[in-house]
């Protein structure tokens, strides 16, 4: 059996490292003339996602920078906490730079005989009928444009910014701390004792100075940290997608292909992870019975997390509609229903248990 994979990102490198460690050859097919990624952007993966990483794909604990405490706060609250979770036993999930993932996930890809990296050829057509399943994780290919257009999606209108701070060294620097503003979220995302992630949402300002929002915020949220440096930031475009129909003969859209979310929780890399781990209990449960691995395995997977990736996707973009709400009106009413929540912690443990492993239904 052989499998391609259309794109060039983390999702393609990891769903490609999965399938070959069940011995099924896979190609993948790039556009960009360098095999490269971003040495600004970091990710975070929570801690089940973390675990099946290890214990399935490959060992990424030396590469992970583990955080066992998360603040959120809400600048109309100023430095009140409306949220806390903490595990100072084992970490609630893990920072890890973009590039260090992937370059690890390519040089041991390279090694393996089950796994080819070819440049991509113009026309995607040709490609997918040489091979059994195809997955496109490209949203920008003309596979893409002609099978999968119909979608629910939505523009934020706004831009992430990311950005690295190097600073005085912090012996316990594994607090994350989001921040609500009246601009947009604000996250700091430790990665080492002297380097902290940024990520800001806000609505594009063409006279925008990152370096002034990052020092006050720092200053009012963060102070542990001193700033020396700040990397010259990199900033995409926000918007959320779900794909009406998920796949089509053998072709399957997949990672930001299939789903993409606003970056405040964090959470659009781990979903990609979600969907790999259930891809690989249907490849078990069919290898395991004598079954063969066909298209029909797509339809399986469609019908099983389709649901459950459109719910979780509406709840982050409703608790970035709601801080929105709150910090535009300084509603009185909102401010003590969330402060109530924060509280609660019956509250606390689900939204923690539900960050970390999605929806379960």
């Amino acid at each position: 059996m052989k499998i391609c994979i259309i794109g060039n990102g983390l999702t393609s490198l990891t769903l490609a490292k999965t399938l070959v460690n069940q011995g099924i050859y896979v190609d993948i097919y790039y556009k960009n003339n360098e095999y490269t990624q971003n040495k600004i952007r970091t990710i975070g993966i929570s801690k089940s996602n973390t675990d099946f990483f290890n214990q399935n794909i490959l060992d990424i604990q030396k590469l992970c920078w583990n955080i066992n405490k998360i603040e959120i706060k809400n600048e109309n609250l100023n430095l009140e906490k409306i949220l806390k979770f903490e595990n100072f036993d084992k970490s609630l999930f893990s920072i890890i730079r973009n590039d260090d993932l992937f370059n690890f996930l390519y040089q041991e890809l390279k090694k393996n005989k089950f796994f080819r990296l070819k440049k991509k050829v113009k026309e995607e057509e040709i490609i997918i009928k040489k091979y059994d399943l195809v997955f496109n994780c490209d949203s920008n290919n003309e596979l893409s444009k002609k099978l999968f257009f119909k979608k629910i999606d939505k523009n934020y209108k706004s831009f992430a910014y990311a950005t690295i701070i190097h600073h005085k060294k912090v012996n316990n620097n594994n607090i994350a701390i989001q921040i609500f503003t009246k601009n947009g979220p604000f996250a700091f995302l430790p990665i080492s004792r002297t380097e902290t992630s940024i990520v800001y949402s806000i609505k594009n300002k063409s006279n925008l100075n990152l370096e002034e929002h990052i020092n006050i915020f720092n200053s009012k949220y963060n102070d542990k940290c001193i700033i020396n440096k700040i990397d010259k930031p990199i900033k995409f475009k926000l918007k959320s997608l779900n794909l009406r129909s998920y796949h089509y003969k053998n072709v399957l859209a997949f990672g930001d292909n299939l789903h993409k979310l606003h970056p405040l929780a964090g959470q659009g890399f781990n979903m990609s992870l979600r969907d790999i781990k259930d891809i690989l209990e249907l490849i078990k449960f069919r290898k395991n019975l004598g079954l063969p691995l066909d298209n029909s395995i797509f339809f399986d997977f469609e019908k099983k997390i389709k649901h459950k990736n459109y719910i979780f996707s509406q709840s982050i973009d409703f608790i970035y509609e709601f801080f929105k709400f709150d910090n535009k009106y300084k509603n009185n009413y909102l401010n003590q229903l969330v402060k109530f929540l924060g509280k609660n912690k019956l509250f606390n443990n689900i939204a923690s248990k539900y960050a970390d492993q999605g929806l379960s239904i």
